[in-house]
C-alpha cells in the first residue's frame, strides 16, 4: 500500500482559501504566458526552416541576367522554373545599383568580393558577419574576420552587424536605444534550422537581438532596416514590393 501525504486542513474555509490561491496562481501564470506569445507575434513575423528538407537559395538576378529587385519579381522568376515560393525576404545590404554590398556567392561563384574595410553605417558596425550555406545544405553565421573561403560554400551574403555571437548579444547594443527601425535578420538554432525574423514595427538592435537569443539562436546576423520585406503566405503575411540587392527564398516543387 502506498502512503501519500496530504497536509492537514483545519477547516473547510482553509481548504477553499488554498484552492482559491492555487487557481489564482494558475490564472496569472497562463495570462503571463499568453501575453508574451501575443506580444511576440504582434512584434515579429518569423519563419523557421530546416535547410536539409527545404530548398533554400540566395537570389540576385534572373537567368537572363536581369536584376530581380523585388519579391514580386522573385515570385515570377521562381514560377518560371516550375517552383513555388513559400518564403522570402531581403537578404542583406546593397549598393545604389542594387549589387550586393560585401561578399556574395551564388552557386559556388563569388560574384562580389568580401568587404573588410572600415566605414560608416550599419554594415560596418562591429563585428560584421557572413551567412552561408554549404554544398550539403549546412548553414553557418560567422564574423567576417573569421570567415575562411572554401569550395564547399554554395551561397553566402555579408552584412552587419552580428546580433548574436555564441549565444551572447552584441555588446555595442543599448537596451534603451532610440535608434528605431523596421529590421530583419537570420539566426541559426541549435538544431541547425534557420530562423528568419522581421519586426512588424520599429525596434532597436537590442530588441531584435534579444528576440533571437530568447528563441534559442546561437548566432544571428542583421540583414537590413527600413527597406525590409517578407513574403510568407502560410502566415498571411504577403509583401511583394521592395527594391533590393539580393533575397533569400525557400521553394518547393509545384504539385
Amino acid at each position: 500500500m502506498i502512503n501519500i501525504f496530504f497536509p492537514k486542513i483545519k477547516s473547510p474555509r482553509s481548504s477553499l482559501k488554498i484552492i482559491w490561491y492555487f487557481l489564482l496562481f494558475i490564472l496569472l501564470f497562463c495570462s503571463f504566458c499568453c501575453k508574451e506569445k501575443v506580444k511576440d507575434s504582434s512584434r515579429f513575423i518569423t519563419y523557421q526552416v530546416n535547410p536539409q528538407k527545404k530548398n533554400t537559395q540566395l537570389y540576385w538576378k534572373s537567368d537572363k541576367g536581369e536584376l530581380l529587385k523585388s519579391l514580386d519579381h522573385l515570385i515570377t522568376d521562381v514560377q518560371h522554373k516550375n517552383k513555388k515560393l513559400v518564403f522570402a525576404m531581403n537578404g542583406g545590404m546593397f549598393e545604389p545599383d542594387n549589387s550586393p554590398k560585401g561578399l556574395y556567392i551564388e552557386d559556388f561563384k563569388i560574384l562580389k568580393s568580401i568587404d573588410t574595410l572600415q566605414g560608416s553605417g550599419n554594415f560596418y558596425l562591429k563585428p560584421n558577419g557572413i551567412f552561408y550555406l554549404t554544398r550539403n545544405n549546412r548553414a553557418g553565421i560567422v564574423e567576417t574576420k573569421k570567415y575562411v573561403q572554401n569550395k564547399e560554400v554554395r551561397y553566402a551574403t555579408q552584412s552587419g552587424p552580428m546580433l548574436i555571437t555564441n549565444g551572447k548579444i552584441n555588446p555595442i547594443f543599448q537596451e534603451n536605444s532610440k535608434n528605431l527601425n523596421i529590421r530583419n535578420g537570420v539566426g541559426i538554432l541549435k538544431n541547425g534550422d534557420f530562423l528568419f525574423v522581421m519586426s512588424k514595427k520599429e525596434i532597436n538592435f537590442y530588441n531584435l537581438a534579444e528576440f533571437f537569443k530568447n528563441s534559442g539562436c546561437k548566432d544571428a546576423l542583421y540583414l537590413d532596416g527600413y527597406v525590409s520585406r517578407t513574403y510568407l503566405p502560410e502566415k498571411k503575411w504577403i509583401q511583394k514590393d521592395g527594391n533590393f540587392g539580393i533575397m533569400i527564398g525557400v521553394t518547393e516543387s509545384k504539385k
